[in-house]
Parts: C-alpha cells; sequence; structure tokens
C-alpha cells in the first residue's frame, strides 16, 4: 500500500483536477483557462498549474506574462491574475528570462520540475487545482500522476475534437487514466461547431458528436460540446475573461454547463 505524503503545500487544496488530450491542438489550455474562469465566478478560489513544460501559453491566456515569480517560507508564490486573488498560476513561462525562450530539457529534468511544481508552490487555500499537461502519455504525464497521487484524490477531463483522428488519439487517453488509476471526471469535446459573430448561430464546420460517442463507449460521463467562437479567441489572445464579458454566446453557456457538471460530480467522484 502506498504511503500518503506529507500535505504540505497542498494541504490547503480540496480537488485536484487534470486536464489531458491523447493529442496536441485540441484545446486543453483553452478548457483549462476557461474552466478555471467558470470556477471563479461560481464564487471558488482556483489555481491553475501549468506543467506543458514545451508550450506555457496560459500566462499568455491571463495576460500574466512577465510576471515575477517571489519565494516564500512554503516555496513559490504563484501569480495571482484577478484583484481578489482568487485565481493563481503558476507556469514554467514565469521562469524563463525570455518568452520565446525554448525549454531544451531531457526527461528527467522535466520530471524534476514537475515535483517541485507539486511541492514547493505556496497554493494556500483552493477549493480547485487545474492542472494543464502536454499532450499524448509521456513521462510528463507519469511524473505529474505520480506526484499528485498521494496528496489528493484525482480525477481527469479529457479534452477532443470531434474529428475520427482525435477521437482516436483520444482513446489512449482513456487508456492511460486506466492503467494509471486515474478517475475519469468526463469528457469535453471543444471545437464543435463554429458560432457566428453576427447572429450567434452555431455552424458544425467539423464532424459532431465524436467526444459524446466516445464518452458512450468508453461509460464516463460527457460534459459538453464547446463551440468555437472568435469572441473566445479573441479574449485568450488578448487575456480578457470570455466568461464574464460574452454571457450571450453559446460557448459561453457550454463553459458554464461544464462547470456546473464538474461542481456536481466533484463531491460524488472525489471526495
Amino acid at each position: 500500500m502506498e504511503a500518503a505524503a506529507e500535505p504540505g503545500n497542498l494541504a490547503g487544496v480540496r480537488h485536484i483536477i487534470l486536464i489531458l488530450s491523447g493529442k496536441g491542438g485540441v484545446g486543453k489550455s483553452t478548457i483549462s483557462t476557461e474552466l478555471a474562469l467558470a470556477l471563479r465566478h461560481e464564487g471558488k478560489k482556483v489555481g491553475i498549474l501549468d506543467v506543458d513544460l514545451c508550450g506555457p501559453s496560459i500566462p499568455r491566456m491571463l495576460q500574466a506574462q512577465g510576471r515575477a515569480v517571489h519565494q516564500c517560507d512554503s516555496g513559490w508564490v504563484p501569480v495571482f491574475v484577478d484583484k481578489e486573488q482568487n485565481v493563481s498560476l503558476m507556469s514554467v513561462g514565469f521562469l524563463l528570462e525570455k518568452p520565446d525562450e525554448a525549454v531544451v530539457w531531457r526527461g528527467p529534468k522535466k520530471n524534476a520540475l514537475i515535483k517541485q511544481f507539486v511541492s514547493d508552490v505556496a497554493w494556500g487555500q483552493l477549493d480547485y487545482l487545474v492542472v494543464d499537461t502536454p499532450p499524448g502519455t509521456s513521462d510528463e504525464h507519469m511524473a505529474a500522476v505520480d506526484a499528485l497521487r498521494p496528496y489528493s484524490p484525482l480525477g481527469a477531463i479529457v479534452v477532443t475534437t470531434p474529428q475520427a483522428v482525435s477521437v482516436g488519439d483520444v482513446r489512449r487517453e482513456l487508456t492511460f487514466c486506466r492503467k494509471t488509476g486515474l478517475r475519469v471526471i468526463g469528457i469535453v469535446e471543444n471545437m464543435s461547431g463554429l458560432v457566428c459573430p453576427h447572429c450567434m448561430e452555431c455552424t458544425n464546420v467539423f464532424s459532431r458528436g465524436g467526444g459524446e460517442e466516445l464518452a458512450r463507449h468508453a461509460g464516463v460521463p460527457f460534459l459538453g460540446s464547446v463551440p468555437l467562437d472568435p469572441e473566445l479567441s479573441r479574449s485568450l489572445e488578448e487575456g480578457r475573461d470570455f466568461i464574464q464579458e460574452f454571457p450571450q454566446s453559446p460557448a459561453f453557456h457550454a463553459l458554464c454547463s461544464i462547470a456546473q457538471k464538474v461542481l456536481k460530480e466533484t463531491p460524488v467522484q472525489l471526495s
């Protein structure tokens, strides 16, 4: 039986959720960011741990580029992205000397940093810690799961796009979850249709329903479909709060519905 770790800096974190996908480019960082903002608008305190070491994009999405990470007695102090300090972020992007600097590291160094992020970030009291992961089922995923497992019950949200190629790769991510004992909270289908910026009608640019079909076959919950919305893309580029600024968008309703399902599922699946 695995020994429980000292709670340390994760002692005040109630729930940890990993955002996974077997494929790159499906919008994990977008879902991580918007889920955190949606949970914040539900009155929750949320942290985001960006362990996508080679593509740390969340600092830009939250307009936190160039911010400094400070040290305290407990370790690193995460960057707060709102005045109320309800959303905090830790990312390798804050540790790079230049924003265009590449992280050219081998596996052991990456794994060591992930373990340090887990143990040495002073999160304080959080309702949720959202962990944005790189694509695939690589060493970084194993390092993150192994480092987090002793601290708190875990759950994963698996992100796909509607196309069959993406769904096939994501099916392997579900296998990874089963093999590592990581419970799947549900599947999100991202880029599911395109929202017209004029009439707000949603048109299926790609196929539709692949994520829901995958969830049905895998026997896991389907959390919802998030359409492509030019305003969502613009908000992420400019570091604005899409959840607050565009309540009429179909993407807003989809993201808030996913957050509500996470809130309802969490006590059942993760407590």
